[in-house]
């Protein structure tokens, strides 16, 4: 699935779970927040958000409106960025990026959040406590990341069957790249002197 749909499709779950049973008439204008590392959001997330919306009957000016919060490089600036947007009293929070996911949930137990979480485990990130039940206000989607990671170490050695040393780069400030890596690195060992090593 491309990233375009993807986030249509995550869209498409957010307008239809804390809205649900709302007349489409309604005066009040609904606040959503995004909250990313992406700094700009870039467009073709902007875009998929506004459409999907648009496809559910929120309008931007109209009857809902986007606040839009990114740290960049700046990560530290996520728990005040997610603090500053529930004390504006948002609907929801959308989140993209583990980093970001935890800064919404540290700031709030209440406002809804959804989230995309990149990590791809979201027990051992600790955003929710169990996929069957995750309690709390916590929603959305999950990678398979952390599955992932091996399965692409073994892709790389059947395409170069000498390779011994795999290189890896991550931010160990985000948990969920971390997990991935982790992964990797417990699947790297195929004997012989191969290592994964941390960068």
């Amino acid at each position: 699935m491309r990233r375009r749909e993807f986030i249509t499709s995550l869209v498409s779950t957010l307008v239809a779970w804390p809205f649900a049973g709302l007349a489409q008439t309604a005066s009040k204008v609904y606040r959503i927040a995004v909250l990313s590392t992406d700094k700009p959001l870039p467009e073709s997330i902007f875009t998929a958000i506004v459409r999907a919306l648009a496809s559910h009957g929120y309008m931007p000016d109209r009857n809902v409106a986007l606040e839009l919060r990114a740290s960049g490089d700046h990560w530290e600036q996520l728990p005040q960025l997610a603090k500053d947007l529930v004390a504006s009293n948002v609907d929801v929070i959308l989140t993209f990026s583990c980093p970001a996911a935890v800064a919404a949930k540290n700031a709030t137990r209440t406002i809804p959040i959804v989230v995309t979480e990149s990590g791809g485990d979201p027990v051992a990130t600790g955003l929710v406590k169990s996929l069957s039940r995750p309690d709390g206000n916590v929603t959305g989607v999950s990678d398979m990341a952390i599955e992932l990671a091996p399965k692409r170490l073994e892709v790389l050695k059947d395409m170069v069957p000498t390779l011994r040393t795999v290189a890896m780069l991550w931010n160990v400030n985000d948990l969920g790249m971390t997990l991935r890596y982790q992964a990797a690195a417990d699947a790297g060992n195929w004997g012989s002197g191969t290592t994964t090593r941390r960068a």
